[in-house]
């Protein structure tokens, strides 16, 4: 699974037509967000094959600006406090989390500044052996 950030213009219709290139593509989105800065909108959208969105995308004329692997976290949505069990253990590893947000499964999406540390943290969490 990849994270893809590109950016839109802040109009209406932008979004649409985007959905509608990637529709198109037969490229399905897993998860994400779009978040409007200023005269852009800047998205954050999950995709099971990072390398087919982008091409879709700025085939479309979207401005993509990184294709990056994600991490992805199961909670306990019944036990309060998960969210800041999971995070704490990322910054004591030194790990800063960069993008957050669900995926359609209901899975954390974590995009990190160090993946391999933060791959470690992920899979002691999801064993229970890290605080979880």
């Amino acid at each position: 699974m990849d994270d893809v950030t590109f950016r839109l213009d802040n109009r209406p219709g932008a979004l649409a037509d985007m959905g509608a290139a990637l529709g198109a593509a037969g490229v399905s989105i897993e998860g994400g967000g779009i978040f409007v800065v200023g005269d852009e909108a800047i998205g954050h959208f999950l995709f099971a094959d990072g390398a087919v969105a982008c091409a879709a995308l700025e085939a479309a004329g979207v401005r993509v600006s990184a294709r990056r692997a994600v991490l992805l976290q199961r909670l306990d949505q019944d036990r309060p406090g998960q969210l800041g069990n999971v995070t704490r253990l990322m910054a004591d590893a030194g790990v800063n989390i960069e993008v957050m947000y669900s995926d359609h499964d209901n899975q954390l999406v974590l995009v990190v500044d160090d993946f391999a540390a933060g791959s470690r943290v992920s899979a002691a969490w999801s064993a229970g052996t890290a605080g979880a």
